[in-house]
Formats: structure tokens, sequence, C-alpha cells
């Protein structure tokens, strides 16, 4: 996989905690939700929301944002299930790798790191299987197996989650 986009770092943690309360809220601008405002946000939950449980309740919280910016979820754009839930898993595996001191060196660790990458879910999933309706309405488990995937693995869908997730 090849990254050639260089990612926008956040500068704060208060950016990060405000991009994460302006998603919730449906108020962040929909120019402002971007990859890398995507994954602050995962880590965001997974970090400083313990009231959210993240694995249950992230589908419906990207589809009430979309919704709040004019973005359908259906079978060709809005929520993407198997994408959401790789970098979820990705997000997780990061940081039992990396284990970064703090939300902002945990965002800005993630961005640059391999789990971080725009096409990083493709190391799991072909091209095919990715983007098809099928996996975008639902979970589709990685249809291909290089190395790494096991660290992943327990992250997914249907794994028992680490205990001290």
């Amino acid at each position: 996989m090849k990254n050639d986009h260089t990612p926008r770092f956040f500068e704060s943690a208060e950016a990060l905690h405000a991009t994460g309360e302006a998603m919730l809220a449906g108020t962040l601008p929909k120019t402002s939700w971007t990859h890398e405002a995507h994954l602050a946000v995962c880590l965001w939950l997974i970090l400083e929301r313990p009231d959210i449980e993240v694995d249950r309740e992230i589908g419906a919280i990207i589809r009430r944002y979309n919704r709040s910016v004019g973005v359908p979820n259906d079978a060709t754009q809005g929520y993407h299930e198997t994408i959401t839930r790789a970098f979820l898993a990705g997000a997780r595996s990061y940081l039992e790798r990396a284990r970064p001191d703090g939300l902002l060196a945990a965002v800005n660790g993630l961005l640059v790191a391999p789990e971080g990458a725009r096409d990083w879910p493709l190391r799991f999933w072909s091209r095919e299987r990715l983007f098809s309706v099928q996996a975008r309405l639902d979970y589709c488990p990685p249809d291909l197996a290089p190395p790494e995937l096991a660290r992943l693995t327990p992250y997914l869908p249907g794994n028992p989650m680490p205990p001290d997730q």
C-alpha cells in the first residue's frame, strides 16, 4: 500500500475534543469531516467517552451525523459498515501496539501509522469486496490474509475483545 497523502495533524487536545463534540452534535461542518477527523473521533470515543459503547453505537452515531449534513446513508453513499469496523479495529490495534501518551499523541500518531493510512483496509480486504454494496451495508470479514491480520483479528466483529478493552 502506498500513502501519498500528507495527514493534517491536530494542534491540541482541545481541537480534538471540539471535533468530537461537534460531530456528536451534528454541527461539525461537512467539509471538516475528513479522514483525519474520522480517525480522531474514533480515538476520542475510545479514549475519552466511556459513556458511549463505541462498538454498539458507532454506526448510529455516524449515520446521525451524515443525516445532519445532508448525506444519505444508502447502498452507494454515507455510512460504510465494513470500513468503519476496519478502522475501529485498526485504531485499537494501534493503541495496543504504540501505547501513546494522551489523546493528542494517539491521534497524531495514528495519522502517520500504517493503521491510519486511507488505503490501510486494502491490506485485508480486496477492493472488490470492500467497496461492495454488501460491505457498505453489513460487516464483511476480510478476504485477504497477510501476516498482520492476526494482530487485527481480536478487534473485528465476531471476535472476543481483549480483556483490557
